[in-house]
């Protein structure tokens, strides 16, 4: 048996367009373990980010339920939701959503007062996840200062800060260049290894597969193929602590 992180049962979503009803999700069925990569693919609209949005606690589903960190998510007040996404959950967007006045220091600073560090250790912290991703050097940077493929990392090691037992990425690599987005896999993949966090990759990119634990694929709302590459750690698997990912 290995440590399940997530089990979600019967989750299904629709979305009123207009006079119609278009169901996105038809119960669906999805796990997700500790120290594991799993990859979500599938075509345009095929209900991948709405199935993360529901299992990440951003958008409750019509049905079904959701055990995260073996608590019903959906049970909780929108209060607490809030706080389990703060304190346990990371997130990686396509478009790195960093605010473009704040250097990269200053973006993960901010994630870690949030979390209620103190504003010395939150500076350490904050240097110390950046250099473990290569970003020792651009540490006073500013978004417009960085290319592409920096500016994922500064969003991965915002997410990484606070150790988060979970990871949503929703198309990670699509923006970059094949080089940049293997690094950036490869960052998701150590944090799984190194962190045990359970991390959930939404991507139509083929060139991911190679770097997954395990690739589930969807279509028109539905899981088609679910597909174990390599077994996740046996529950009770200890991992090193601090900012590393």
């Amino acid at each position: 048996m290995s440590a399940l992180a997530i089990d979600a049962r019967g989750i299904s979503k629709a979305y009123k367009i207009g006079k119609t009803r278009q169901q996105v999700l038809k119960n669906v069925d999805f796990t997700a373990y500790h120290g594991q990569v799993t990859m979500i693919m599938g075509p345009s609209g095929s209900g991948k980010s709405t199935l993360i949005a529901a299992l990440s606690g951003l958008m409750k589903p019509d049905e079904g339920e959701v055990l995260a960190l073996g608590e019903s998510l959906w049970k909780k007040s929108t209060r607490r939701i809030d706080k389990f996404r703060l304190d346990h959950c990371g997130f990686i967007f396509q478009g790195f959503n960093l605010f473009p006045s704040l250097d990269a220091t200053a973006q993960v600073v901010q994630v870690l007062r949030y979390c209620g560090v103190e504003k010395r250790e939150a500076r350490a912290r904050a240097r110390a996840v950046l250099e473990s991703v290569g970003l020792g050097p651009r540490l006073h940077q500013k978004p417009a200062e960085l290319s592409g493929g920096e500016k994922q990392r500064v969003a991965i090691a915002r997410a990484l800060a606070k150790a988060p037992q979970l990871i949503f990425a929703d198309e990670p690599t699509s923006a970059l260049d094949s080089v940049n987005g293997q690094v950036i896999i490869r960052l998701l993949h150590e944090a799984a290894r190194q962190r045990g966090a359970a991390i959930i990759v939404v991507t139509h990119d083929p060139r991911l597969e190679a770097h997954a634990d395990r690739i589930i694929h969807m279509e028109d709302g539905k899981i088609l193929d679910d597909r174990m590459i390599s077994e996740p750690p046996a529950p009770g698997a200890t991992y090193p602590s601090g900012p590393q990912p």
